[in-house]
């Protein structure tokens, strides 16, 4: 917003001054050759007068100040010359006017013919150009003096013109990424009520279009949940009939069990959309959710025999569980996952000035670094559908913690661990102050 406005005030400016510039050059020329004549002509009237002076003796001079000359002569005699005037003519003996150089000065010069005598007057060119020239000066002064005024001016009333689009700027950068009311349009000038129009069309076809996703994903969590369910207890019946165990039945019980488990992250990576995040964030205890999920989770550690270590101390920040539990739980599996039998994986929380940070490390085989940007894309696993550990997956967890990191305005780092091989996850949450503490 600022640069149109510069723009529009710097254009304008510019072409005013450059207006001003021609227009002042213009008269300038113009006043200077109107003193030139004014000069002239007095130059002519004093000759006139010098007209009536005659003497006899050519050594007679008259003091006047330094800026005239005169002679006055008949035929070729001197009869009469001020003190700083030469002996040799300053003029021709012709009617009218010329320059002429002595003393150390270029004069200007008029010869006036009277009563059979030559009256040669000359007058200081350089005095008489300082002065036309003061005299113009003061003239254009005021008009240079005014150009800052008129910035001035130009600058309010582009600022006042532009002031309808800067309050839609204000109104449009003021919405959350939940609100979807149309725009105001009280008094819009008519160049944007057009813009207005549109945007409120486009903010109502997309609430319109978030409702049907919204209903959508309401209907997929019943009608999908519900008939994977299903199959699992009767896959548990199907097991528990037969006399031995078939492969078969284990098989599509793992499928089941992959099924529910896209379903669910499909559904966890929708409600952590901040589009449809409407969240409440209250004061929570980041170790103490870590260390709860990992009991949770140990069973799948048991079953690699894996070892999980928890580190840090109690360290507070500002969110929402089933988020906080989502992200989390992701991160665990995924070291769950790609960490052999045996493997190790240490969770640490911790703070770091004015961040706090949940880091997971693990001592799988680790992710190059060319991969690291790409594990937070959707569907992308490293390896391809089936990572090396064999585990199967959806690729959706890390991309879920991309989300929910951008929730909170965290940020997600990938890296060595301090194992001999694996990576670690750090993510840096923003520390609540204790104002903020205190206001909830």
């Amino acid at each position: 917003m600022n640069s149109i406005r510069l723009f529009l005030v710097t254009t304008i400016l510019a072409l005013v001054t450059l207006f001003v510039f021609v227009s002042a050059l213009r008269g300038y020329q113009s006043s200077m050759l109107q003193a030139e004549q004014l000069f002239d002509s007095q130059l002519q009237v004093t000759a006139k007068l010098m007209a009536n002076v005659h003497s006899a003796n050519p050594d007679t001079s008259i003091k006047l100040n330094d800026k005239l000359a005169f002679q006055v002569w008949h035929d070729k005699k001197l009869m009469a010359r001020s003190a700083n005037a030469p002996t040799d003519p300053i003029a021709l003996q012709q009617p009218g006017f010329g320059y002429h150089n002595f003393a150390g000065y270029r004069w200007r010069t008029i010869s006036y013919f009277s009563d059979n005598n030559w009256i040669m007057l000359a007058e200081r060119s350089d005095i008489r150009f300082s002065l036309a020239e003061n005299v113009v000066t003061k003239s254009l002064l005021p008009t240079l003096i005014g150009l800052p005024v008129l910035g001035l001016l130009i600058w309010l009333i582009v600022s006042g013109g532009m002031r309808p689009l800067r309050n839609l700027a204000k109104e449009l950068s003021g919405k959350q990424a939940d609100d979807l009311r149309p725009l105001s349009t009280v008094l819009p000038k008519q160049e944007l009520a057009q813009i207005i129009t549109s945007t409120n069309g486009l903010l109502q076809r997309l609430e319109s279009s978030l409702q049907r996703e919204k209903q959508f994903a309401s209907d997929a969590a019943h009608e999908l949940r519900t008939p994977i369910s299903s199959l699992k207890i009767q896959l548990h019946n199907m097991a528990q009939e037969l006399a031995s165990q078939d492969s078969s039945v284990n098989q599509i019980t793992q499928t089941a069990n992959q099924l529910e488990h896209v379903v669910e992250q499909i559904l966890a990576l929708y409600r952590s959309s901040p589009d449809h995040y409407n969240a409440q964030f209250s004061p929570l205890d980041l170790t103490a959710l870590a260390q709860d999920i990992i009991a949770e989770e140990y069973s799948n550690f048991e079953r690699k025999d894996q070892t999980i270590e928890l580190q840090g101390d109690s360290q507070i920040i500002l969110g929402e569980r089933f988020s906080l539990e989502t992200l989390i739980h992701n991160l665990l599996s995924n070291a769950n996952k790609y960490t052999p039998e045996g493997g190790q994986i240490l969770v640490s929380v911790s703070r770091e000035g004015n961040a706090i940070l949940l880091r997971v490390e693990d001592s799988g085989p680790g992710i190059a670094e060319d991969q690291t940007q790409r594990i937070f894309q959707r569907f992308y696993r490293v390896g391809g559908d089936r990572h090396q550990s064999g585990e199967p997956g959806c690729g959706l967890g890390l991309a879920i913690v991309k989300r929910v990191a951008e929730l909170y305005h965290a940020t997600v780092d990938v890296g060595p661990s301090v194992f001999s091989s694996g990576c670690a996850f750090t993510l840096r949450f923003h520390a609540p102050s204790p104002s903020q503490l205190e206001q909830l």
